[in-house]
C-alpha cells in the first residue's frame, strides 16, 4: 500500500538553552552538591551528552530535607489556601508561556516525540497546576475528613518516562495541601525538572516550598530514608516500589506507590476495527511503550482475531519511526541504553518462547538507542512477555471466546493498573468493567489522562490514588489536631 512521504519538519533546538553543567535546586537557589560526583545525562537519539548535572549525597538531601521543614513551619503551613492557590495559579500560567521551551527540553532529554510533548505533557502539566490551585482553599469541601491539614515534609522520586508530567502529579497536589516539596527526578531524565526550578523563582515561591535533588538509586534512598520525611510519593518499577514499603514499615511515613502494569485491551467481535486498531497503537507505542499503563497486552476476540491482526500490521507499517525532534514522527528513541537491553531481552525471551515476532523492518537511525515497534502472536497466558512489564513498543496479541474468558485472561497478571474494551454494547462495557481488576478502564479509547480524574491501581500496580480529589486524600491528615 503506498503512503505519504513526509519531507523533515524540525522543531528548533534554539528555544531551549542547555547549561553546561547542573547544580542543586535547595532552599529556593542552585547550589553544588556537597562531594557528590557529577554525571551526564544525554540525548537518546542521538548519545550527544546534554550536559553535566549534580549528584547528590545525603548531606545535599538533608539540607533539602532541612530547608523544606523550615519552608513548611515558617511559611507554606501557614499561608492561607487561597495565597497558596495564586502560587499554584502563577506556575501555571508561567508553564503555559514557556509551553515550547519546556517540550523541546523534554523530547531531547526523554526521547519521546516533539508532537507528544508540545501536544500532551506539557498542556497535562499546566492542567494539573491549574485544577490543584483550585483546591488550595476548598479542602474543606473536599469529602477529605474532618479538619483536613497538611502533613508537612513530602518526599517525592519520579520516573524517565514522563518527567515533567510525573513533577506535576505530584508536586501541585503537594503544594495546594500545604506541604512542602523534595523531589529527585530520574537520573536520565533531569533536565526539565531543573528547568521547573527556574518556574519556581520566576512565580517568587518562598525558597524551601520546592527543593530538587538529582542522582540515582543512592539519592532516591536517602530521601526514603531520611527521618525528616512525613510522606513518600514514588512511581516507578514494582522492584522499587517493593523496596520502598519494606524501608519505610513500622515507620510514620505514609505512601503513594504507583508501579508497574501489563494492561489488557479487550476487542470484542463488534468493536469498530479501525477505531480500535488507532486505540492499540496509543495504548502501546505512544511514548515508546514507555507508559506504565500501556495497553501490552491485546485480548481479541477470536472470531476477528485475523482481520485485526492484518490491520494491526497494515497500520504499523505506516508509523514513522526516527528523530524525535521531528513534527512527523510517531516513535521517538528509547531513553537509555539500559532500558534498550531490557527490551531487547525480552524480545528473545518471546521468540524462545515460541510466539511469533513481527515488525515493521523500517530503517532505524544509525546513532541513539531504537527499536521498532513489534507484535508477538501466538502468544499463550504462561509467556514471560504475556505477565512481565516490557515497558517499550512490545504488544503481545491473546485471543477469547467469551466474556468471562476474556475478564480471566485480563485479570490473569500481578498487576492492576489499567484496561480498555472496545465494543459497541453499552452493558458489556459496563459489566467488564465492574469485573476487571485495575484501577483505569477505558471504554472504546485508551491512555486518556485528565487532572480530574484519579489514577491509580491495585495488586503490584500500587496502591493511592493521584489526580482527582481522591489524589488530595494522600497529602493531609484529618480529625482532631493542632
Amino acid at each position: 500500500m503506498p503512503t505519504f512521504e513526509y519531507a523533515p519538519a524540525p522543531e528548533s533546538r534554539a528555544v531551549v538553552d542547555i547549561a553546561n553543567s547542573y547544580g542543586l535546586f535547595v532552599g529556593g537557589e542552585f547550589v553544588d552538591s556537597e562531594g557528590g560526583t557529577p554525571f551526564k545525562t544525554v540525548n537518546p537519539a542521538t548519545e550527544e551528552v546534554l550536559a553535566e548535572v549534580a549528584d547528590a549525597t545525603e548531606a545535599d538531601v538533608d539540607a533539602a530535607v532541612r530547608a523544606a521543614r523550615a519552608a513548611y513551619t515558617r511559611v507554606w503551613s501557614r499561608m492561607s489556601g487561597a495565597d497558596r492557590g495564586k502560587y499554584l495559579y502563577r506556575i501555571a500560567r508561567i508553564l503555559q508561556e514557556r509551553a515550547r521551551e519546556f517540550a523541546v527540553l523534554e523530547t531531547l532529554d526523554n526521547g519521546k516525540p516533539i508532537r507528544e510533548s508540545r501536544d500532551v505533557d506539557v498542556p497535562l502539566v499546566a492542567a494539573h497546576f491549574f485544577y490543584h490551585a483550585g483546591w488550595a482553599d476548598k479542602l474543606a469541601y473536599a469529602s477529605l475528613g474532618d479538619n483536613p491539614r497538611p502533613l508537612g515534609v513530602v518526599g517525592q522520586v519520579i520516573p524517565w518516562n514522563f518527567p515533567l508530567l510525573m513533577l506535576a502529579w505530584k508536586v501541585a497536589p503537594a503544594l495546594a495541601c500545604g506541604n512542602t516539596v523534595v523531589l529527585k527526578p530520574a537520573e536520565t531524565t533531569p533536565l526539565t525538572a531543573l528547568l521547573f526550578a527556574e518556574v519556581c523563582q520566576q512565580a517568587d515561591l518562598p525558597p524551601g516550598v520546592v527543593n530538587i535533588v538529582t542522582g540515582a538509586g543512592a539519592t532516591g534512598q536517602a530521601i526514603v530514608d531520611h527521618p525528616g520525611i512525613d510522606k513518600l510519593a514514588f512511581t516507578g518499577s514494582t522492584a522499587v516500589g517493593k523496596m520502598i514499603a519494606r524501608s519505610i514499615a513500622g515507620t510514620r511515613k505514609k505512601a503513594t506507590l504507583e508501579l508497574g502494569g501489563k494492561a489488557a485491551n479487550i476487542v470484542f467481535d463488534d468493536a469498530p476495527i479501525d477505531q480500535a486498531v488507532e486505540g492499540i497503537v496509543d495504548g502501546i507505542f505512544f511514548n515508546q511503550g514507555h507508559v506504565c499503563c500501556a495497553g501490552s497486552r491485546i485480548l481479541v476476540q477470536e472470531s476477528i482475531a485475523e482481520e485485526l491482526d492484518h490491520r494491526l500490521k497494515r497500520r504499523l507499517a505506516t508509523l514513522r519511526v526516527g528523530d524525535p525532534m521531528d513534527k512527523n514522527t510517531d516513535v521517538g528513541a528509547i531513553n537509555s541504553r539500559t532500558q534498550l537491553q531490557r527490551i531487547e531481552e525480552m524480545v528473545k525471551v518471546g521468540e524462545a518462547e515460541g510466539a511469533e515476532r513481527w515488525d515493521s523492518g523500517c530503517d532505524l537511525p544509525s546513532h541513539g538507542f531504537w527499536f521498532r515497534p513489534t507484535v508477538f502472536t501466538g502468544v499463550s497466558q504462561s509467556h514471560r512477555i504475556a505477565q512481565e512489564e516490557i515497558f517499550g513498543p512490545v504488544v503481545s496479541v491473546l485471543t477469547f471466546r467469551t466474556p468471562g474468558e476474556a475478564v480471566a485472561k485480563a485479570n490473569n497478571t500481578p498487576y492492576g493498573l489499567s484496561a480498555g474494551i472496545w465494543t459497541e454494547k453499552g452493558s458489556r462495557i459496563l459489566w467488564m468493567a465492574d469485573q476487571l481488576r485495575a484501577g483505569v478502564v477505558w471504554a472504546n479509547t485508551f491512555n486518556k489522562f485528565d487532572p480530574t480524574s484519579p489514577f491509580g491501581g491495585y495488586k503490584e500496580s500500587g496502591y493511592g490514588r493521584e489526580g482527582g480529589r481522591h489524589g488530595l486524600e494522600a497529602y493531609v491528615k484529618t480529625g482532631a489536631g493542632e
